[in-house]
Formats: structure tokens, C-alpha cells, sequence
């Protein structure tokens, strides 16, 4: 669990720091030095991007799924479970609540 929080964290910090501009850059010296051309340094950099957009995604994913089996496994309710609670106790209330507050003022 540590390391897939971990490899989201950093995949969120490259998705914000790793622009397609700062790749490019990167790339600026390899096409310089005749290794790479421009347009194979643009299409590198296209797909480095949207590979690590890609991978943030997953990663995203991939904890949302974790974080909610583990919520599963402790017996937290969830939201949908407290609403339906919080819909049957009002409906009790309004079948039963003028009958107990009847008996609450004569006490």
C-alpha cells in the first residue's frame, strides 16, 4: 500500500513538473547533436507525456480501488449506506414521533 502511495505521488509531481515543453528541452541537446531529429524529439516528447499521463491515471485507479477495499474490509459504512440509515430513521420518526413526543410532554 506504501509503495502504490508512494508511485502515485511521485506519478502526480512528474504530471505536474514533466511539461511537454521541459521534455522537449531535455531533448534540445540530443537534436543538436544530430542524434535525434526535431520532429522525432516532438513525437518522443508527445509520447512521454501522454505515457506518464497515462500511468498517473492507472496508478490513480489503481489506489481509488485499494483505498475502497480496504474501507470494505474495516466496516466503515459508506456514504450510500448512511443515507438509506438516515431516510429509514426518518421515516421511523415521522410514523412514531408524534405518538413519543405525546408521551415524552406527559412525563
Amino acid at each position: 500500500m506504501i509503495d502504490l502511495i508512494k508511485k502515485t505521488m511521485l506519478a502526480g509531481l512528474g504530471a505536474t513538473a514533466v511539461t511537454k515543453e521541459k521534455i522537449e528541452g531535455a531533448l534540445h541537446d540530443y537534436v543538436e547533436k544530430g542524434r535525434l531529429s526535431a520532429t522525432d524529439a516532438k513525437n518522443l516528447a508527445d509520447r512521454i507525456v501522454a505515457d506518464g499521463r497515462q500511468e498517473f491515471e492507472q496508478t490513480k485507479k489503481d489506489l481509488s480501488e485499494r483505498i475502497n477495499e480496504y474501507l470494505k474490509k474495516s466496516n466503515f459504512a459508506t456514504r450510500e449506506e448512511l443515507t438509506a440509515l438516515e431516510k429509514r430513521l426518518a421515516a421511523l420518526e415521522a410514523k412514531h414521533g408524534a405518538g413519543t413526543e405525546a408521551h415524552h410532554s406527559s412525563n
